[in-house]
């Protein structure tokens, strides 16, 4: 990083928040500019020599990056957007941020009715209805929600950080409910309350870089061995009893978990390696996400009667609120975000709904409605993303999402 800057850099594009840019954890490199715009030996900006240099070349693209470096914050290209298109790229880059911001609706939506009921039951004294709510289930949403909210936060992604926030907060509600009608221990809730105010307050000091860094690794250990902890185990826990029950897999992950972080600690790993263990949380996270469609399928092909119990309007709004998120995770080049997204919105939100429709527990009406809508959105998302940046094909934009520049 330039030791100082001279100058004052103007906002690179619209509903960015750069400051990364400038503080301790970013870097910016000299190579974005000419060397004669900087001072011989003093890696200041040189006024006289920016004369010459437009202003305009510093709006640069999003980079496209490798899934390893899906959790480095808001790389930029090394190219620079062409002025003719500079206006397009803008609104297509607020517009994605818009969307990924009124994900929160139908996320909301989703949750709403569960806590409205479980409120309803407590109020009347019912309190073995909540027992039908695993809190173990409940629980890991709740760390899958709070390790996306770290990755996000960390990228300086306020409306994707803000759908986790509202993720975690519905979820602690509903856990909170639960632990209320005893149906969760209250160990267990203690524990948990306290990992989630130290979770929001951490990542909250983070977005605006005043978290000393060592505590924030701290925090970043934590949720890599816990997510990487969880989900072997819930994998597992699916296929039970046709395998079977062991803690086994959870027992594995968490030993080769910690050996990786203290690898990684010590100068053990090779470069790449220290990326993949700073990558894995991000990662688990959203397989966890991933996961629970693949079990609702499975509980559905072994007790097809369990479909009908199966909500319509809350397997919409689930392909809408993971729908809405593809548009931003596409344009800023970010595979992992990208591939947790479409997995939500295709195999869980639709894949449910076609199964729906196949019982006949809903109208050919509905399902027609649900597959163009589908496939017009996609479509929409890939051509207008492979237009504003200018090229012939979207293989070239797909590529560039899957092995980067």
């Amino acid at each position: 990083m330039a030791d100082s800057l001279s100058l004052p850099i103007a906002p690179i594009a619209a509903n960015y928040d750069h400051s990364s840019l400038l503080s301790r954890n970013s870097a910016f490199s000299s190579r974005l500019l000419p060397s004669k715009c900087f001072s011989s030996g003093k890696n200041k900006l040189n006024l006289s020599s920016l004369g010459q240099y437009s202003f305009h070349s510093l709006h640069h693209r999003v980079a496209p990056i490798r899934a390893l470096d899906s959790d480095v914050p808001h790389p930029l290209h090394k190219g620079s957007v062409d002025f003719k298109s500079k206006k397009s790229y803008e609104q297509w880059d607020s517009l994605t941020s818009t969307f990924s911001g009124a994900a929160n609706i139908p996320f909301l939506l989703l949750q709403l009715p569960q806590i409205i009921l479980n409120a309803r039951n407590l109020l009347a004294g019912n309190k073995t209805a909540l027992l039908a709510v695993p809190w173990l289930g409940m629980l890991t949403g709740l760390l899958g929600n709070l390790s996306l909210l770290s990755y996000f936060a960390k990228k300086k992604e306020k409306e994707a950080a803000v759908v986790q926030t509202l993720g975690v907060l519905s979820t602690y509600v509903v856990i909170s409910q639960l632990a209320m009608a005893e149906a969760m221990p209250l160990p267990h809730f203690m524990a948990t309350s306290v990992v989630v105010g130290s979770g929001l307050i951490l990542n909250l000091l983070n977005y605006y870089n005043i978290l000393n860094r060592r505590i924030w690794q701290i925090w970043e250990d934590f949720i890599t061995v816990g997510g990487l902890s969880v989900l072997p185990q819930i994998m597992w826990s699916t296929f039970v009893p046709y395998i079977p029950n062991s803690i086994l897999p959870g027992a594995i992950a968490f030993i080769l978990a910690v050996a990786a972080v203290t690898m990684a600690h010590t100068g053990k790993l090779s470069e790449k390696g220290v990326k993949f263990v700073g990558a894995i949380s991000g990662w688990t996270a959203t397989l966890l996400f991933m996961w629970m469609p693949v079990s609702q399928m499975w509980t559905n092909f072994l007790n097809p009667d369990n479909i009908k119990g199966l909500s319509a309007i809350s397997m919409l709004l689930a392909m809408t609120g993971n729908g809405l998120m593809i548009p931003r995770a596409l344009f800023i080049r970010d595979f992992m975000w990208f591939t947790g997204s479409t997995w939500g919105t295709v195999s869980y939100g639709y894949a449910n709904i076609v199964c729906l429709y196949i019982f006949n527990s809903i109208g050919r009406e509905f399902f027609i409605a649900a597959t163009v809508g589908l496939i017009s959105w996609l479509g929409i998302t890939l051509w207008r993303d492979t237009v504003v940046h200018e090229y012939e094909s979207p293989v070239r934009t797909l590529k560039e999402l899957v092995f980067g520049s």
